[in-house]
């Protein structure tokens, strides 16, 4: 296996543990945003640290982006006392839309798979401009497109 096959599967393997963690049917695209976050030694964890965006400060962002879309249907987190999330360690997930869509566009923001970096696939993970990924951010403080950029700077400029 390659080197970007090992990184694929690393960060598939931590975003269904994501997804586990949050009781979900499904890996969805901010597990793996926070699979790439919790991944040290590429330039996509580097660029993501740089921005304050380590996997903590990203699992803030996205708790605060559940209690706000709560909020916008009327119901208040502080209301409620909600149970922990079931965890079944045998439950295969499924690769949720999000996720594979955000693949699909991190493998085809480069020139093919010899090509492929661990910055693609966080390329992938943020150019949407709809979801929980975007959401999150916004509300974190993160201009989104300003992140984008510097992953394509990075991705200019870096091998790994």
């Amino acid at each position: 296996m390659s080197a970007i096959d090992d990184y694929i599967n690393a960060i598939m393997k931590k975003g269904v543990e994501e997804a586990r963690e949050d009781g979900s049917a499904a890996t969805e695209a901010h597990h793996l945003l926070l699979a790439i976050a919790a991944h040290e030694g590429t330039a996509a964890h580097r660029v993501l640290t740089e921005a304050g965006l380590g996997r903590q400060a990203i699992r803030d962002a996205l708790d605060r982006e559940f209690e706000h879309s709560l909020g916008a249907a009327g119901v208040s987190l502080s209301s409620f006392r909600l149970p922990p999330p079931s965890r079944d360690p045998d439950r295969r997930l499924k690769v949720g839309a999000s996720a594979g869509l955000a693949l699909e566009r991190g493998f085809s923001a480069c020139g093919g798979k010899k090509d492929l970096r661990p910055a693609h696939l966080l390329l992938g993970v943020l150019d949407t401009e709809i979801g929980t990924v975007p959401r999150a951010l916004s509300l974190a403080g993160v201009r989104r497109v300003d992140l984008m950029a510097r992953v394509r700077e990075t991705l200019a400029s870096e091998t790994w």
